[in-house]
C-alpha cells in the first residue's frame, strides 16, 4: 500500500510538472501509460497503424490539455482521450473495427510472443506455453461483442477501477458493471471444457 501511494504521489508530481511545461515529466507519463493506451486503441480500431495514430494524437491532446485535468484518475482521463481519438480515426477512415487483439509483427504476421505478453525471464518452453495460453485467451476475447470486450479488457486485464473504466468509455458505472458481468459470463461459457488445460486468468474463474 505504501509503494502504491508513493507511485501515485510520483505520478501526481509528474502531472503537475508536465502541466507547467516540463517535457521530461510528460515523457515519463507517456512511458508509464503508452502500452495501455495503445492496446486500448487497438481494441477499438483493430488496426495497429490506426491505433498508433490515435495514441499519438491522444498524447498530444493530453499534453495540450493537462491544465484542465482536475485530479482523480489520470489513466481514466487519458483513456477517455484515447477513446475519442480512436473514434475520430474511425470517422476519418470510414472503416469498421475488426479487432484482432493478438498483435502483428513488423512484417504483418501474427506475433508469436509480443513483448507486452512475454516474460523475458521465461524459458523457451515456458514462453511457448505462455504464448499459446495467451493466444487462446485473446482469441476468445476477440469473439466477444465490442461493448463487452472493451469493458473486460480495461477492468480485468488493465485492472482499472469501475470509475476509471466508466470515464474511459464514457458510460455510467452501472453500465460498466452490467457489461462486465455479461462479458465474464460469456468468457466462462467459452472456456467450458478447457479450463483444466489452461492456467486461465482470475477474471474467468472468479465469482461475480
Amino acid at each position: 500500500m505504501e509503494f502504491k501511494n508513493q507511485s501515485k504521489d510520483a505520478e501526481e508530481m509528474r502531472i503537475r510538472q508536465a502541466a507547467g511545461g516540463n517535457l521530461d515529466a510528460f515523457n515519463q507519463l507517456v512511458l508509464d501509460h503508452q502500452n495501455m493506451a495503445y492496446h486500448h486503441a487497438l481494441a477499438l480500431l483493430g488496426d495497429p497503424a490506426a491505433a498508433e495514430d490515435a495514441v499519438q494524437e491522444s498524447f498530444i491532446k493530453a499534453f495540450q490539455n493537462l491544465g484542465g485535468f482536475r485530479g482523480g484518475s489520470f489513466r481514466g482521463w487519458l483513456l477517455r482521450i484515447v477513446t475519442n481519438s480512436a473514434y475520430d480515426v474511425l470517422r476519418r477512415s470510414k472503416r469498421r473495427p475488426t479487432q484482432p487483439l493478438f498483435p502483428e509483427d513488423e512484417y504483418g504476421d501474427e506475433a508469436e510472443s509480443p513483448a507486452w505478453i512475454a516474460d523475458p525471464n521465461a524459458s523457451v518452453e515456458g514462453s511457448v506455453e505462455q504464448s499459446e495460453k495467451a493466444r487462446h485467451i485473446y482469441q476468445l476475447l476477440d469473439e466477444l461483442p465490442e461493448v463487452y470486450r472493451n469493458v473486460i479488457t480495461l477492468i480485468d486485464l488493465y485492472e482499472l477501477e469501475y470509475t476509471e473504466a466508466a470515464q474511459a468509455l464514457q458510460i455510467p458505472i452501472g453500465t460498466v458493471k452490467s457489461r462486465l458481468a455479461r462479458a465474464r459470463m460469456q468468457m466462462k461459457e467459452k472456456l467450458t471444457g478447457v479450463m483444466n488445460d489452461l492456467d486461465v486468468p482470475q477474471f474467468v474463474t472468479g465469482s461475480f
